[in-house]
C-alpha cells in the first residue's frame, strides 16, 4: 500500500475507534484488528510487546474510570470509591481502546519503513506550502528522528551495559531512588545525541544541502486501487460503527 493510505487510514481508524459505544461494535474493531495483522503475516507476540511498555498507564486509568464512573447497579461501594455497573464498562471499553490503538499504531510502523513515513507526511502537508509551512523540513526531521531512534536505543544499552559493571542496579531500592539511578544514563546519551547531530549537520554541510527546493525525488509515491479499497471498506467499517451504536 502507498505510505500515505496506511497513515490518513491508520488515523482515520484511531477516529472511529471512539464511535464505539456497545460490546458489538468493539467485537467487530477487533476482529477487523486481527484481520489486518494475519494479512501482515507479523506474529501477534509483536503487538502484545507493545502493549507491555503502557500496561501500568492503561490499568491505571481503568482503575479510575471502573471506581469513579456512578450509574447502574453498585457493586461495592467504600466512601467515595464505588464499584458500578457502568463503571466495569467504561472500564472495559477504555482498555479496548488503549489495545487497539496501539496495536493499530504498532501495525503502522512494523509494516511502513521510516522513511517512507516521512516521505507520506511530506506529500500530505505539501497543501500547506501556500501559507509558507515548511514541509520538508519538518518531513526531514522527522525522517532523521524516526532513523535515529534505534541507534539511540543501542547507545542506551551500552550505557547502561557499562553501569551495571561498575555494579549499579537499576531495580534496587524505591521508586525515587530508581529514577536517581537513570540519571548517570541521561547525561552521557545527552552528550552522545548532541554529537551525533553536530557531525550530522556537519556531513550535510559538506555535501551543500540547501532544503528542499529543487530536490527530486527517488522513492514516488502512487496511490493505487488498493488503497482506495481500503478506504471503501474503512467507509463501510464506519457505517457499521455507527449501526451499532
Amino acid at each position: 500500500m502507498d505510505p500515505r493510505a496506511k497513515l490518513l487510514a491508520s488515523f482515520y481508524y484511531i477516529g472511529i475507534i471512539f464511535l464505539a459505544r456497545t460490546w458489538q461494535a468493539y467485537a467487530l474493531l477487533l476482529v477487523f484488528t486481527l484481520v489486518l495483522i494475519g494479512i501482515s503475516k507479523i506474529k501477534l507476540d509483536f503487538f502484545i510487546k507493545g502493549v507491555k511498555p503502557l500496561l501500568w498507564l492503561i490499568l491505571f486509568t481503568v482503575l479510575l474510570q471502573i471506581f469513579f464512573t456512578r450509574g447502574g447497579h453498585v457493586y461495592w461501594q467504600w466512601g467515595f470509591l464505588s464499584l458500578t455497573q457502568y463503571g466495569l464498562i467504561n472500564g472495559a471499553y477504555i482498555f479496548m481502546r488503549f489495545v487497539l490503538i496501539i496495536f493499530m499504531s504498532t501495525l503502522l510502523t512494523l509494516t511502513t519503513p521510516p522513511l517512507s513515513l516521512a516521505d507520506a507526511i511530506e506529500s500530505i502537508l505539501k497543501p500547506l506550502k501556500v501559507v509558507h509551512f515548511p514541509v520538508y523540513e519538518v518531513a526531514l526531521m522527522l525522517s532523521i528522528a524516526l532513523r535515529f531512534v534505534p541507534t539511540l536505543m543501542d547507545e542506551t544499552t551500552k550505557i547502561m551495559d557499562a553501569q551495571r559493571a561498575r555494579g549499579v542496579d537499576f531495580g534496587e531500592g524505591n521508586l525515587f531512588q530508581q529514577m536517581k539511578a537513570i540519571v548517570p544514563i541521561l547525561i552521557p546519551l545527552f552528550v552522545s545525541s548532541f554529537n551525533r547531530a553536530d557531525d550530522l549537520a556537519t556531513a550535510m554541510e559538506a555535501r551543500g544541502y540547501q532544503g528542499g527546493e529543487g530536490r527530486s525525488k527517488y522513492r514516488i509515491l502512487k496511490w493505487r486501487t488498493k488503497d482506495t479499497v481500503a478506504f471503501i471498506l474503512m467507509g463501510l467499517l464506519t457505517i457499521a460503527l455507527i449501526f451499532l451504536r
